[in-house]
């Protein structure tokens, strides 16, 4: 069993994703590993062929063939690949990439990448040529010259999502089988639309399991106890994971200052900060500079 997890290290440059805006690639048990992403940035489109089990907020669906997907930067998914042989394509992109001006819809009004939406579709054998198609004319152009590659890139990605809103989506969801699991996966989808931060002015809203469970409308000791029987892991923990996941993010690739980026994390002061790092990690933000 593989398990394709939307949260492992990425295998090519983020900064560099970051700076273009874009990255196609092709998945498959020939390649050597399946790129992915830790710094939720991106919007993802996939297209995999195999079988699996899709897990996205708090539902999943198994697959069995031909699956377009599209991934939220906002909500936690993971794709456990069942099969021992697939294969596919995938695309991310930032919004700022495909919206060319602020007149352009947001994607988080487009019904395939809506929270509340249902993100995955089953693809016959003539769709599966089609969407294929685009994903290979997209890999041909990524590494071209051409001046104009990024208006192309856009009018693939655009087709991609076009052509899916023609579909009907997949009704195949399952929903998880006990409250605990429900709250828990409601959890991480609320701890996950925290990030990334984009600006060192609004501080971290959500920063404790009381702030967690206020706005989930459950009592804490419930959310705790939810939270630490489905994952093995407290609310606590995951929230610091989360906030030293984007403290080391934020110190890698911008060049906020140390106290900003406390701030922006919800610490008052700069020593707040640095003594709640090193107690996580072992060693102060700074050395992630040095």
């Amino acid at each position: 069993m593989n398990e394709y997890n939307a949260s492992e290290p990425i295998d090519f440059n983020t900064s560099e994703l970051k700076l273009k805006g874009f990255k196609v690639y092709q998945i498959g048990t020939d390649c050597s590993v399946i790129p992915t992403y830790n710094r939720r940035d991106f919007y993802k489109i996939s297209i995999i062929t195999g079988e699996s089990i899709i897990h996205y907020a708090d539902r999943g669906i198994e697959t069995n063939g031909t699956t377009l997907f599209f991934g939220n930067p906002h909500i936690p998914y993971s794709w456990e690949l069942l099969s021992e042989s697939y294969n596919g394509f995938a695309c991310v992109f930032t919004e700022e990439f495909l919206r060319v001006n602020d007149r352009s819809e947001s994607l988080h009004e487009c019904p395939l990448f809506k929270i509340s939406g249902t993100p995955i579709f089953y693809l016959s054998a003539e769709q599966k040529t089609f969407i294929t198609s685009l994903f290979q004319k997209m890999i041909v152009e990524q590494d071209t010259d051409y001046v104009f590659k990024d208006d192309l890139m856009r009018n693939y990605i655009n087709l991609i999502i076009h052509e899916s809103m023609k579909m009907q989506p997949s009704e195949n969801f399952f929903r998880h089988k006990n409250a605990s699991s429900r709250i828990t996966s409601l959890f991480l989808d609320l701890l996950e639309r925290q990030f990334p931060i984009e600006t060192k002015d609004q501080p971290l809203k959500l920063k404790t399991p009381q702030d967690y469970a206020q706005n989930l409308a459950v009592h804490v000791n419930h959310l705790n106890r939810s939270v630490k029987e489905i994952s093995g892991k407290s609310t606590t923990a995951h929230i610091s994971e989360r906030i030293i996941g984007e403290a080391k993010a934020l110190l890698q690739h911008t060049d906020w200052s140390v106290a900003d980026i406390g701030f922006s994390l919800g610490f008052e002061y700069p020593s707040y900060f640095n003594n709640y790092f090193k107690r996580l990690t072992g060693t102060i933000p700074k050395s992630l500079r040095m």
